[in-house]
């Protein structure tokens, strides 16, 4: 069946990136397509991914069938432990994708990262002008992780790990970090960040004389991750979405 682009925002953008805002597929396999020819815009075989088009004109098709946008899907996911945050992984490790087996959805991209150790709350989406409101680092959006660390930590510690840290020429911050409970070997400790650097929390910890031991995404701005089980998933809510995720 043939079906017209719904209009998008005004604007050239890259063919790649059309069919990624249009929610067909990620702007990697989009550039795979166009190479393989696989891709016509208005009837015409599309060779390159850059090329530049208005989304609220230009007809897309793949393998024959014009590509519309999508319906928005915005999901809440509790990633576990060992799941890596792609769509494919080269070395064959299991990748959050898993958890949406069986559910009838388009190309949904998750929204920032989780590492492979790390485990908690994910966010996947369709609409990346939402996604990127939320990964924008002026919007300010605060994650809260709940982190287990291999110490008890005292006062001095906990003042280095509230005051960040200077790795190599980044600077890593905090905007909390607060004692929670703890037994005689280890603790978990509350922390919340602002930014999204690599390993962020892992190497403000390291930096402060202690290791990680399980380290756990609990809250995106006002958005709790609550009692959703380990795998699980399930949509936002309408107001969950209109949140204010971020700084006013």
């Amino acid at each position: 069946m043939t079906r017209r682009s719904d209009p998008g925002p005004a604007g050239l953008v890259s063919l790649a990136r059309a069919l990624s805002k249009l929610g067909y597929c990620s702007r990697t396999e989009a550039e795979r397509l166009v190479l393989d020819g696989r891709v016509r815009v208005d009837g015409r075989p599309a060779r390159n991914p850059s090329l530049r088009l208005d989304m609220g004109r230009a007809r897309i098709a793949v393998d024959g069938e014009t590509v519309s946008a999508e319906q928005r899907i915005y999901l809440m996911v509790n990633k576990p432990r060992g799941m890596v945050t792609t769509r494919h992984d080269p070395e064959g490790r299991e990748t959050v994708y898993a958890c949406l087996d069986g559910l009838d959805l388009p190309f949904l991209a998750p929204v920032g990262r989780l590492d492979k150790a790390s485990e908690g709350l994910l966010l996947m989406s369709n609409d990346t002008r939402w996604a990127q409101s939320i990964l924008d680092p002026a919007s300010g959006v605060e994650k809260t992780y709940h982190v287990q660390i291999d110490t008890v930590p005292n006062e001095a510690m906990l003042a280095r790990l509230r005051a960040g840290a200077v790795d190599g020429e980044e600077r890593l911050t905090t905007r909390a970090a607060t004692l929670l409970r703890h037994g005689r070997r280890n603790a978990w400790i509350e922390m919340v960040i602002d930014e999204g650097r690599n390993r962020q929390i892992r190497r403000i910890v390291e930096a402060a004389g202690a290791k990680v031991q399980r380290l756990v995404r609990v809250g995106i701005g006002a958005l709790p991750l609550g009692d959703l089980a380990k795998g699980a998933v399930r949509p936002l809510r309408p107001e969950e979405i209109t949140l204010p995720l971020g700084n006013p």
